[in-house]
């Protein structure tokens, strides 16, 4: 460590005697005299001692902190944390030639004489008494190692820092009784292995394996005569001596700790010489810290990583403890990130949403039955630069989120669905669904007290054309407002609310649903991680799991392990596998040719809902297979983009829907994700047609004006993402403007109305 001495305006006689005063004290200990006060040998300071013996002789060692490692399910690095960067390990990993070196330069006669050196206090007295300053120390390594104990135990709280390091007599001598501790209890080795594990090398890294990587990008047991020579010459000032900021400075010093050695008989003139010849040979390695670093895109799952650590009480009764064991580090932390998964994900983001765009996207995808996360991210990289953030789109805000989440549109209808289902409402059931009506009232809440429509609000469907009876099967394809808004007022909204309850679908500040009808044409803020897992137990015959991103996670302490305690997914049944069912079958819908290209999948089953809100600010597109969950959000995080004329991925889009922009996203990043991955089907269900009593001829003729103005297929209809004129580019129809956030669009299994590119 570098030597803090103070001048302190004192006399060169007073400096002397501090230090004369020491080698007394260090004499008489060592004698197994107990001296009195130290003010009776006039050297009185703050912090000073009363009686030596008095002194607690027992070094509380603080467990070392160091990098912690997060890798993903297979094994592979994801990113390396650390509050400081060290990596600690056995004296036999260390090249002999470093352990040689620190010696010669810090402490020669380490291995003669005891905790407290006599003959060097001794000659430090006189050298400084000559000189008038002090120009030399007589700290021996073992005191070095005490004083850098303290300051590993103050971390990074500057007033326990300047208290380990202040310049006092006491401080001193209790310094010095705990050196005579240590060198009984460990022995020479044990000390050598441990100073050269906490002494800070400068450039971040602390120990002598960290340094060995920071500056030669090798370990420390490979390290040759003339690298150990420039390692143990920084230790003294890892400022004045740093290498890479004045390489003529630390060149001269490694020079001067190269002699040294040979001067102690560690290695021969002539291989000093050629050895101070040889160039410094520096091969840096930048210091890589922190989720930034993440590979693959990970910067965000590493994040959220981080703040389930900090969030959650199984790692610690209180956010101080489980932060403490954070920044001490030592952690391998095995995640449930797929790396195929993931991968496929960004690369699709980054396909699809360009870093530049005045919009963002994010996606999480997670695996049914299980709650593992196996993917996380974003369009706009992790980072605190132009077109980054720091913010996880994908998570509620007390893990790193947005404030308050998305709203979600069309995409919350399912679970609208799945209550009434839940409730004894036949799969076929049908409303009246006209284009437009107020809010049926009174509606029954959990409260007993009935919701009212006091203001008169009334709700539209996206095109005048859609006006029923329709039965569920037709209202999901169209997403038809109407429709489920009727569908609330008949079986009340508590149901919902107990439906959402049981998927843990929240508001992105944490807050429940509010019970307004409104809401199930999806007016709230949710996170994609939320919708992801929700719609994760449509996939598992109705079994809801809460997410988890952590597998295992293993702490070094010195040279022991031990496995810590991890959060448990844990499963509940959040509706009866015949209503999943119904919802799968639902979402399903068959594959229609030229239908299912923008978000349907052809090679298994799979199955999905759109959402698109008022003012086009966010698409939305949540989807899934018996295996796999994801959400797609494309929109703008300060909620002030309308995604109108709008060039998004390099490709110009009119209106944004959830089929045009998120829906392709999803496709690519399932694509990717579940390549040579099982393809299991869904448990579907008969659900008949109902005659409605509807005009067939005007129904088709209806549909032909429709696929006109919309842009669609002759096969929309039934076929794939349809319902508002979700097709991403197409002119659209009679957009109506309500005050709450309304969805379009749907796709039904595989396909997808050709227009919504």
């Amino acid at each position: 460590m570098p030597k803090k001495r103070s001048g302190g305006g004192l006399s060169p006689t007073q400096q002397a005697a501090k230090f004369l005063g020491v080698s007394v004290l260090a004499g008489a200990v060592l004698a197994g005299i107990a001296l009195p006060a130290v003010g009776a040998l006039g050297l009185a300071a703050k912090g000073s001692v009363e009686s030596f013996d008095a002194l607690p002789a027992n070094l509380k060692t603080p467990p070392l902190s160091q990098r912690t490692t997060i890798l993903d399910a297979e094994g592979g690095t994801i990113a390396t944390v650390y509050s400081r960067d060290r990596t600690v390990v056995d004296l036999k990993d260390i090249s002999p030639y470093m352990q040689k070196a620190i010696v010669a330069i810090e402490d020669s006669r380490f291995y003669q004489h005891g905790a407290v050196d006599l003959k060097g206090v001794l000659r430090a007295v006189n050298k400084n008494a000559r000189s008038g300053g002090v120009s030399e120390g007589a700290s021996t390594l073992t005191q070095q190692y005490v004083k850098n104990v303290f300051v590993e135990e103050a971390g990074d709280d500057p007033t326990k820092v300047a208290q380990a390091t202040q310049q006092t007599i006491g401080r001193k001598i209790r310094e010095l009784k705990l050196a005579i501790q240590v060198e009984e209890e460990l022995g020479k080795k044990k000390i050598l292995e441990n100073y050269l594990n906490i002494t800070f090398f400068g450039q971040q890294a602390y120990g002598v394996e960290a340094a060995s990587q920071r500056y030669f990008s090798k370990h420390a047991k490979d390290l040759e005569l003339q690298e150990a020579a420039l390692l143990a010459g920084i230790v003294q000032s890892p400022s004045r001596y740093d290498p890479v900021n004045d390489e003529a400075e630390a060149t001269k010093r490694r020079n001067v700790v190269i002699q040294r050695m040979a001067e102690v008989g560690d290695i021969s003139q002539a291989d000093a010489d050629r050895a101070k010849a040889a160039p410094l040979g520096l091969k840096i390695s930048k210091p890589a810290n922190g989720c930034i670093t993440a590979t693959r895109g990970a910067g965000f799952f590493c994040d959220y990583v981080h703040e389930v650590f900090l969030n959650d009480p199984v790692f610690g009764k209180t956010r101080k403890d489980r932060a403490k064991i954070w920044n001490q580090g030592g952690l391998t932390i095995r995640t449930t990130l797929d790396p195929q998964a993931q991968k496929s994900v960004q690369q699709s983001l980054e396909d699809h949403v360009y870093q530049s765009d005045a919009v963002a996207a994010a996606s999480t995808l997670v695996e049914p039955g299980t709650g593992k996360i196996v993917a996380m991210g974003q369009s706009k990289p992790y980072g605190y630069g132009k077109n980054e953030t720091e913010i996880n789109y994908s998570v509620d805000h007390e893990w790193g989120g947005s404030n308050f989440g998305f709203p979600t549109g069309s995409t919350f209808k399912p679970f609208v669905a799945a209550a009434a289902l839940e409730q004894g409402r036949p799969a076929n059931q049908v409303y009246s669904s006209p284009y437009e009506m107020p809010y049926p009232e009174p509606v029954q809440t959990c409260s007993g007290k009935p919701w009212l429509n006091e203001d008169d609000e009334t709700v539209p469907n996206e095109s005048k054309s859609e006006v029923g009876p329709y039965p569920l099967k037709e209202a999901m394809a169209l997403s038809v407002n109407t429709y489920f808004v009727q569908m609330v007022a008949d079986i009340g909204l508590c149901p919902v609310v107990k439906m959402t309850d049981a998927l843990h679908v929240v508001q992105g500040n944490g807050e429940k649903l509010p019970e307004v009808p409104a809401v199930a044409l999806g007016s709230k803020g949710i996170s994609p991680l939320r919708m992801a897992s929700a719609y994760a137990a449509f996939a598992s015959r109705g079994m809801y799991c809460t997410p988890v991103a952590i597998e295992s996670i293993t702490q070094k302490i010195g040279d022991k392990e031990k496995s810590l305690e991890v959060p448990k997914s844990t499963c509940s049944r959040a509706m009866s596998e015949k209503s999943a069912d119904t919802v799968n079958t639902l979402l399903q819908g068959v594959i229609d040719s030229g239908t299912g290209k923008a978000a349907g999948l052809s090679d298994r089953a799979n199955a999905g809902k759109t959402g698109t809100t008022d003012e086009r600010k966010n698409a939305w597109f949540v989807g899934y297979t018996p295996n796999m969950s994801g959400a797609v959000w494309v929109g703008s995080a300060t909620q002030k983009v309308q995604m109108r004329d709008i060039t998004i991925g390099g490709q110009h889009h009119d209106l944004v829907f959830g089929g045009g922009v998120p829906g392709p996203i999803w496709k690519d990043a399932m694509t990717g994700a579940l390549e040579g991955k099982d393809s299991p089907s869904f448990n579907l269900v008969d659900i008949p047609d109902v005659d409605t009593g509807k005009d067939k001829d005007k129904d088709k003729e209806k549909d032909k004006d429709k696929d006109k103005g919309k842009g669609r297929g002759d096969d929309g209809l039934i076929g794939g993402l349809l319902g508002g004129g979700d097709n991403g580019g197409g002119n659209g129809g009679t957009e109506p403007s309500p005050d709450f956030s309304f969805p379009d669009g749907f796709v039904q299994g595989p396909g997808n109305g050709p227009g919504g590119r």
